[in-house]
Protein backbone atom coordinates (compact mmCIF):
# COMPACT_ATOMS: atom_id res chain seq x y z
CA UNK A 1 0.00 0.00 0.00
CA UNK A 2 1.35 3.62 -1.12
CA UNK A 3 1.67 6.10 2.12
CA UNK A 4 -0.65 8.98 1.51
CA UNK A 5 1.35 12.00 2.74
CA UNK A 6 -2.06 14.09 2.08
CA UNK A 7 -4.13 11.30 4.48
CA UNK A 8 -1.70 11.34 7.02
CA UNK A 9 -1.50 15.48 7.53
CA UNK A 10 -5.23 16.20 6.56
CA UNK A 11 -6.55 13.27 8.65
CA UNK A 12 -4.41 11.35 10.61
CA UNK A 13 -2.73 14.06 12.50
CA UNK A 14 -5.33 16.09 13.48
CA UNK A 15 -7.31 13.30 14.49
CA UNK A 16 -4.83 11.43 16.74
CA UNK A 17 -3.40 14.82 18.41
CA UNK A 18 -6.90 15.02 20.88
CA UNK A 19 -5.76 11.09 21.60
CA UNK A 20 -2.19 11.90 22.23
CA UNK A 21 -3.21 14.81 24.78
CA UNK A 22 -5.43 11.63 26.66
CA UNK A 23 -2.54 9.16 26.35
CA UNK A 24 -0.22 11.94 28.19
CA UNK A 25 -3.15 12.99 31.04
CA UNK A 26 -4.01 9.17 31.54
CA UNK A 27 -0.19 8.59 31.91
CA UNK A 28 1.11 11.53 34.77
CA UNK A 29 -2.47 11.01 36.45
CA UNK A 30 -2.49 7.15 36.96
CA UNK A 31 1.78 7.28 37.53
CA UNK A 32 1.10 10.31 40.51
CA UNK A 33 -2.06 7.71 42.00
CA UNK A 34 0.67 5.14 41.37
CA UNK A 35 3.18 7.19 43.55
CA UNK A 36 1.14 7.92 46.68
CA UNK A 37 -1.06 4.05 46.47
CA UNK A 38 2.79 2.36 46.55
CA UNK A 39 3.79 4.83 49.14
CA UNK A 40 1.40 3.68 51.54
CA UNK A 41 1.55 0.03 50.16
CA UNK A 42 5.10 0.67 51.08
CA UNK A 43 5.24 1.72 54.68
CA UNK A 44 1.94 -0.90 55.43
CA UNK A 45 4.06 -3.65 54.49
CA UNK A 46 6.85 -2.22 56.93
CA UNK A 47 4.54 -1.89 59.45
CA UNK A 48 5.13 -3.61 62.84
CA UNK A 49 0.78 -4.25 62.60
CA UNK A 50 1.31 -7.90 60.95
CA UNK A 51 -1.67 -7.96 59.77
CA UNK A 52 -1.30 -4.89 57.64
CA UNK A 53 1.79 -5.68 56.75
CA UNK A 54 0.56 -9.00 55.27
CA UNK A 55 -2.28 -7.69 53.91
CA UNK A 56 0.30 -5.06 52.03
CA UNK A 57 2.39 -7.79 50.53
CA UNK A 58 -0.52 -9.73 49.44
CA UNK A 59 -2.00 -7.29 47.33
CA UNK A 60 1.46 -6.63 45.92
CA UNK A 61 1.68 -9.65 44.42
CA UNK A 62 -1.63 -10.36 43.45
CA UNK A 63 -1.06 -7.22 41.22
CA UNK A 64 2.24 -7.80 40.17
CA UNK A 65 0.83 -11.47 38.81
CA UNK A 66 -2.31 -9.92 37.18
CA UNK A 67 -2.40 -8.82 33.57
CA UNK A 68 -3.16 -4.87 33.73
CA UNK A 69 -6.20 -5.31 30.87
CA UNK A 70 -7.96 -7.54 33.57
CA UNK A 71 -7.77 -5.14 35.86
CA UNK A 72 -9.29 -2.47 33.50
CA UNK A 73 -11.91 -5.00 32.75
CA UNK A 74 -12.79 -6.46 36.38
CA UNK A 75 -13.04 -1.82 37.34
CA UNK A 76 -14.77 -0.79 34.10
CA UNK A 77 -17.47 -3.52 33.90
CA UNK A 78 -17.59 -4.29 38.16
CA UNK A 79 -17.65 -0.30 39.17
CA UNK A 80 -21.12 0.84 38.37
CA UNK A 81 -22.51 -2.88 39.16
CA UNK A 82 -21.34 -1.77 43.10
CA UNK A 83 -23.55 1.74 42.30
CA UNK A 84 -19.62 3.59 41.30
CA UNK A 85 -19.87 5.46 37.97
CA UNK A 86 -16.90 6.76 36.63
CA UNK A 87 -16.44 8.18 33.46
CA UNK A 88 -14.42 6.37 31.21
CA UNK A 89 -11.10 7.83 31.52
CA UNK A 90 -11.06 7.90 35.46
CA UNK A 91 -11.73 3.99 35.41
CA UNK A 92 -8.51 3.83 33.37
CA UNK A 93 -6.34 5.88 35.45
CA UNK A 94 -7.84 4.15 38.43
CA UNK A 95 -7.05 0.90 36.85
CA UNK A 96 -3.06 2.11 35.66
CA UNK A 97 -2.61 3.49 38.91
CA UNK A 98 -3.86 0.65 41.38
CA UNK A 99 -2.02 -1.81 38.91
CA UNK A 100 1.55 0.17 38.89
CA UNK A 101 1.52 0.81 42.67
CA UNK A 102 2.44 -2.27 43.18
CA UNK A 103 5.92 -1.79 41.60
CA UNK A 104 5.96 1.74 42.71
CA UNK A 105 6.26 0.06 46.24
CA UNK A 106 9.18 -2.33 45.73
CA UNK A 107 10.71 0.51 44.31
CA UNK A 108 10.21 2.74 46.79
CA UNK A 109 11.15 -0.23 49.13
CA UNK A 110 14.43 -1.04 47.52
CA UNK A 111 15.35 2.87 47.99
CA UNK A 112 14.66 2.43 51.74
CA UNK A 113 16.68 -0.17 52.17
CA UNK A 114 19.42 1.08 50.34
CA UNK A 115 19.83 3.75 53.22
CA UNK A 116 22.32 2.15 55.20
CA UNK A 117 21.08 1.18 58.94
CA UNK A 118 23.56 2.89 60.68
CA UNK A 119 21.78 6.54 58.96
CA UNK A 120 18.66 5.68 60.90
CA UNK A 121 20.62 4.90 64.28
CA UNK A 122 22.51 8.44 63.63
CA UNK A 123 19.52 9.81 63.33
CA UNK A 124 17.80 8.17 66.80
CA UNK A 125 21.40 9.15 68.56
CA UNK A 126 20.87 12.54 67.64
CA UNK A 127 17.74 12.86 68.88
CA UNK A 128 15.53 13.50 65.73
CA UNK A 129 12.11 12.94 65.70
CA UNK A 130 10.74 10.45 63.52
CA UNK A 131 9.25 12.65 60.67
CA UNK A 132 12.56 14.98 60.34
CA UNK A 133 14.73 12.40 60.73
CA UNK A 134 12.80 10.84 57.28
CA UNK A 135 12.70 13.97 55.97
CA UNK A 136 16.10 15.46 56.58
CA UNK A 137 18.17 12.33 56.30
CA UNK A 138 16.54 8.87 55.18
CA UNK A 139 14.86 10.65 52.65
CA UNK A 140 17.67 12.60 50.45
CA UNK A 141 19.96 9.07 50.54
CA UNK A 142 16.49 7.66 49.17
CA UNK A 143 15.83 9.73 46.14
CA UNK A 144 19.31 8.72 44.16
CA UNK A 145 17.91 4.57 44.04
CA UNK A 146 14.62 5.10 43.18
CA UNK A 147 14.80 7.71 40.67
CA UNK A 148 15.64 5.37 37.63
CA UNK A 149 13.17 2.94 38.30
CA UNK A 150 10.41 5.51 39.28
CA UNK A 151 11.09 6.86 35.71
CA UNK A 152 11.36 2.88 33.72
CA UNK A 153 7.69 3.13 35.47
CA UNK A 154 6.89 6.09 33.71
CA UNK A 155 7.69 5.33 30.64
CA UNK A 156 5.94 1.61 30.91
CA UNK A 157 2.71 3.44 31.67
CA UNK A 158 3.08 5.27 28.51
CA UNK A 159 3.46 1.96 26.49
CA UNK A 160 0.42 0.49 28.49
CA UNK A 161 -2.22 3.21 27.83
CA UNK A 162 -3.29 1.07 24.11
CA UNK A 163 -4.83 -1.47 26.56
CA UNK A 164 -7.45 0.84 27.74
CA UNK A 165 -8.40 1.10 24.08
CA UNK A 166 -10.23 -2.49 24.72
CA UNK A 167 -12.66 -0.11 26.71
CA UNK A 168 -13.16 2.35 24.19
CA UNK A 169 -10.99 5.13 26.45
CA UNK A 170 -10.08 7.88 23.30
CA UNK A 171 -6.00 7.25 23.26
CA UNK A 172 -4.01 7.52 20.25
CA UNK A 173 -3.99 3.53 19.66
CA UNK A 174 -8.06 3.64 19.81
CA UNK A 175 -7.91 6.69 17.44
CA UNK A 176 -6.01 4.94 15.53
CA UNK A 177 -8.00 1.69 15.11
CA UNK A 178 -11.29 4.27 14.09
CA UNK A 179 -9.47 5.62 11.57
CA UNK A 180 -8.33 2.43 10.23
CA UNK A 181 -11.85 1.13 10.32
CA UNK A 182 -13.20 4.30 8.33
CA UNK A 183 -11.17 3.84 5.80
CA UNK A 184 -9.69 0.97 5.71
CA UNK A 185 -6.59 2.56 5.23
CA UNK A 186 -3.53 0.86 8.92
CA UNK A 187 -0.15 2.15 7.57
CA UNK A 188 -1.00 5.50 8.48
CA UNK A 189 -2.55 5.89 11.63
CA UNK A 190 -0.62 2.98 13.35
CA UNK A 191 2.77 4.34 11.82
CA UNK A 192 1.53 7.45 13.22
CA UNK A 193 1.04 6.17 16.54
CA UNK A 194 4.25 4.24 16.87
CA UNK A 195 6.27 7.13 16.46
CA UNK A 196 4.53 9.60 18.70
CA UNK A 197 4.67 6.48 21.22
CA UNK A 198 8.92 6.36 20.20
CA UNK A 199 8.51 10.65 20.84
CA UNK A 200 7.28 10.32 24.47
CA UNK A 201 9.44 7.50 25.65
CA UNK A 202 12.38 9.30 24.78
CA UNK A 203 11.22 12.52 25.71
CA UNK A 204 10.24 11.27 29.02
CA UNK A 205 13.45 9.25 29.26
CA UNK A 206 15.47 12.67 28.80
CA UNK A 207 13.42 14.20 31.68
CA UNK A 208 14.17 11.56 34.27
CA UNK A 209 17.80 12.10 33.04
CA UNK A 210 17.79 15.84 34.03
CA UNK A 211 15.31 15.19 37.25
CA UNK A 212 17.81 12.93 38.20
CA UNK A 213 21.22 15.12 37.40
CA UNK A 214 19.67 18.05 39.16
CA UNK A 215 17.44 16.81 41.53
CA UNK A 216 19.87 14.15 43.28
CA UNK A 217 23.01 16.62 44.26
CA UNK A 218 20.31 19.33 45.96
CA UNK A 219 18.67 16.52 48.23
CA UNK A 220 21.93 15.52 48.93
CA UNK A 221 23.22 19.08 50.21
CA UNK A 222 19.96 19.30 51.93
CA UNK A 223 18.55 21.81 49.75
Amino acid sequence: MDWRWDFTFETVIPRILPGLWVTVEVTVLSFFLALFLGLFLMLAKRSKISFLAFLAAEFIEFMRGMPLVVVIFFLFFVLPMAGIYLPPIWTGVLAMGVYNSAPAAEILRGGLQAVPKGQWEAAYVLNYPPHQAFRRIILPQAVGPVIPGLGNLLILAFKETPLLSFVAIPEMLDTAKRIASETYRFTEPLTVVGVLFLILSLVSAVFIKIVERHMIPEMRHGR
